[in-house]
């Protein structure tokens, strides 16, 4: 059996999963309840052993531990440099997780969005690709890029952050320190910020009535609910968010033409006819090359949530420092 954690920007997930890629039991815990990167292993030790409690195993029945990360790892000793989303910088995390975890046990790490790709390259919506790119629509905006049969991350082993690729050089300040970041403007927080701007500007929207009249209860789903039902307002902060969706799916495609992109995390959720398709056709119309058979397909994540689980899961499986 093997753990699997996904570090989220909401929530901390650890599961167990077996030889067929299942996730048999899971715990978790809220990020915002840690404090600082030392606590937060501990936090994710004492939420693997709950979740392998769960599965009636022991510490002992546990072969190796994953964790996807959102930042650059060196997954060969186990170490993260730095976080944007995370309170880790030139963080022992291996060391630190099994002098908490208790016992020896083998500890790999990857980008959290990497952890996706290969989870959906080997067990999900891309096991008949050659190549595949992964985005992660969550608390930021991730990548990752599978081809050759292993996943790409650089010289550095920090390649792919595509949240941070300048989609508007006077745009809004990004975590990372540059302006206009496409994760300002793609992930969950950047179409709230976007939904909570329009809301101002158009005070007889229907998203105030379903955010109870308050802007601090606007969610990720509120414009796309309120289009649905006719919002004017709402439907101008929907063909936003794909506006710039489709910029940087766009830029990706004309970089990388890979057979297939994947899309994961909460915002793609919503209903094809109100996202896939007008995205797919956004992209469609931009896209250098527009002619031809052989173009990038865009789908939804078929493994949704479990992705970061189990790809973390699976970098002990297949001894995965040595696939780069």
């Amino acid at each position: 059996m093997y753990i699997g954690i996904d570090v989220g920007g909401t929530n901390l997930v650890a599961g167990v999963v077996n030889e067929q890629n299942e996730i048999l039991s899971r715990a978790k815990v809220r990020t915002s309840s840690c404090h600082g990167a030392e606590h937060m292993i501990q936090e994710l030790a004492r939420i693997s052993k709950e979740a392998a409690e769960q599965a009636g195993l022991t510490t002992a029945d546990i072969k190796s531990v994953g964790a996807g990360i959102p930042g650059a790892v060196n997954r060969k000793v186990a170490f993260i440099y730095h976080t944007v989303n995370a309170p880790f910088h030139d963080t022992p995390f291996g060391a630190l997780f099994q002098e908490a975890w208790g016992r020896e046990v083998p500890v790999y790490l990857e980008n959290d969005a990497n952890c996706a790709a290969l989870a959906e390259f080997m067990v999900g919506s891309a096991r008949d690709c050659k190549s595949l790119l992964t985005i992660t629509l969550g608390t930021g905006v991730g990548g990752g890029l599978v081809a050759g049969g292993a996943v790409k991350t650089g010289i550095n082993l920090a390649g792919m952050e595509v949240g941070h690729m300048v989609i508007e050089s006077h745009g809004v300040p990004c975590t990372c320190g540059r302006k206009g970041c496409w994760e300002q403007y793609s992930s969950a927080p950047g179409l709230k910020r976007m939904t909570r701007e329009e809301m101002v500007c158009s005070p007889d929207s229907l998203m105030w009535e379903l955010c109870e009249g308050s802007l601090d209860k606007v969610g990720g789903r509120t414009a796309f609910q309120a289009a649905r039902e006719g919002d004017e307002a709402a439907k101008r902060v929907t063909g936003l968010y794909l506006h710039y969706l489709a910029e940087g799916i766009t830029n990706l495609v004309n970089i990388f033409q890979v057979e297939q992109i994947s899309l994961g995390g909460g915002v793609s959720n919503e209903r094809d006819e109100d996202f896939l398709m007008p995205l797919r056709e956004m992209v469609r119309e931009r896209r250098y090359t527009k002619e031809g058979e052989c173009q990038t397909r865009i789908v939804k994540a078929s493994l949704g949530n479990d992705a970061g689980i189990i790809g973390a899961a699976l970098l002990g499986r297949f001894n995965y420092i040595d696939l780069a």
